[in-house]
């Protein structure tokens, strides 16, 4: 999931995602990212032993959907995570929004509305003109067995080409 509910902040942002709490924009914006930092130290110990790492959404999502809610900038929605763990990749799953409101679920949850979704791809697409980070856009409308094998040939790639780099950071 984007986040962990299960601390204090995920369990906030969870009931606010429900629709069970109203957040202002600015303060649920930095919430998801307090919920990011809370992992940095857990995230960076695995990574020094090892392990790789894989996160569900991270940084971009918060500031695709923050940025897509129209009275923010980019760069406001960015500052809260400068100095996070880089991604030495970044899978996007691109899904037109009429199909993955096909997809089961959608709509229980604030933010699953097609007119919302659209605004939120567009603000993706403005981040992955960051050429300093490493997208690869996947096609999400395969079947999951085609799908898997794109994603594991891309990440075990990816995974050979950064074995001794340094831990990066985003956006620095």
């Amino acid at each position: 999931s984007p986040t962990d509910r299960a601390t204090e902040i995920g369990q906030l942002i969870s009931s606010y995602l429900v629709k069970e709490k109203n957040l202002e924009d600015h303060t649920i914006h930095l919430l998801f990212s307090a919920n990011r930092w809370e992992h940095v130290p857990m995230m960076k110990e695995k990574l020094h032993q090892g392990v790789t790492v894989v996160v569900d959404r991270y940084a971009f999502s918060g500031v695709a959907f923050t940025s897509a809610k129209g009275n923010f900038c980019l760069d406001w929605c960015k500052q809260p995570d400068v100095g996070l763990p880089k991604p030495d990749l970044i899978l996007f799953l691109q899904l037109s929004p009429e199909e993955a409101a096909e997809r089961g679920n959608f709509g229980h949850e604030r933010y699953e509305t097609s007119s919302f979704q659209k605004k939120v791809l567009q603000s993706f697409y403005c981040l992955m003109e960051d050429k300093t980070l490493n997208w690869k856009t996947v096609d999400a409308s395969k079947s999951i067995e085609d799908l898997h094998r794109e994603i594991k040939s891309i990440a075990e790639e990816t995974m050979q080409e950064v074995q001794n780099k340094p831990l990066g950071e985003l956006w620095k």
